[in-house]
């Protein structure tokens, strides 16, 4: 349904309406992976959404026979480019990303991608899963990378990066009003986006979107339950078939008023965390 107010209320800077897309996907299929992120721009264009959020190597696929490698030297970003272009709507789409300076490195990396088709922010995944990922790549340098579109101040993170409470607190003390997240969140941990990205979102004040593979790839079955979280760790909207679009407006003037009433960001003495920098050593045979 359009949101007829939306446009009065981004024009004041109050905010945008975020979609998240949840789907199987094609597995090592670019091109009908790309047609469908077209058909679901469109879907957004239609119904007058700002960002469309689609999960982690969703263009690709993720655990797939086909090796990563061979589709990231194909130029993936430029079709997703011209899809927000047409359809006048940004997206945050995950790609695999090989680095070529010095030897060849390849990384997870999410895209902001504005409706004029500009590249507006890059965050390689810093927090790597699991044998699959330390296999496939290289981990990036940073917590989240920042992106400022339409007044709405969003912190992209990859999937485990968002399981990282300091990273997500990070995002929120730089003025983070949403965290989008491309995630291939799998089986057992259906926990995380039932309950952890809830948390997330009311522990900072902020919105998550957390936007999830569904069906299998290989080994790997993939639990869905994608959503957009508002700062009072509320599911504003959650998506149960296994294909579908939902969506939300990110209100800043909320997060400000969720931040003003619950002091969590106020009432932090870091001066006692400073242990959390440290490496954790394992404790002695002696204890």
């Amino acid at each position: 349904m359009i949101d007829r107010d939306a446009g009065a209320r981004r024009r004041a800077g109050d905010g945008l309406r975020v979609a998240i897309l949840q789907s199987p996907g094609s597995p090592g299929d670019p091109e009908t992976n790309l047609v469908e992120l077209r058909r679901a721009a469109e879907q957004a264009r239609n119904d007058g959404l700002d960002v469309l959020v689609t999960p982690e190597m969703f263009v690709t696929g993720y655990d797939i026979d086909r090796p990563l490698a061979d589709l990231a030297r194909n130029d993936l970003l430029d079709p997703v480019r011209r899809i927000a272009r047409t359809c006048r709507v940004a997206i945050v789409v995950c790609l695999p990303e090989i680095a070529s300076s010095g030897a060849p490195r390849m990384y997870n990396t999410a895209y902001f991608v504005d409706s004029q088709g500009e590249v507006r922010g890059r965050h390689r995944k810093s927090h790597l899963f699991g044998d699959l990922d330390r296999r496939l790549f290289e981990p990036g340098d940073r917590p989240f990378t920042m992106v400022d579109y339409h007044g709405v101040r969003i912190a992209l993170m990859i999937c485990y990066d968002v399981e990282f409470p300091e990273n997500v607190r990070a995002a929120a003390i730089a003025g983070a009003h949403l965290v989008a997240v491309p995630t291939a969140q799998m089986e057992p941990f259906a926990f995380v986006a039932d309950h952890l990205i809830r948390a997330r979102a009311w522990e900072n004040q902020i919105y998550v979107a957390y936007a999830n593979h569904s069906g299998k790839e290989r080994g790997t079955t993939y639990v869905g339950g994608s959503s957009v979280v508002g700062p009072s760790g509320e599911v504003l909207a959650r998506i149960e078939a296994e294909t579908g679009m939902a969506d939300a407006w990110i209100d800043t003037t909320a997060v400000a008023a969720a931040q003003r009433a619950n002091p969590y960001l106020r009432d932090r003495r870091p001066g006692l965390y400073r242990a959390l920098v440290d490496p954790i050593h394992a404790a002695s045979p002696e204890g």
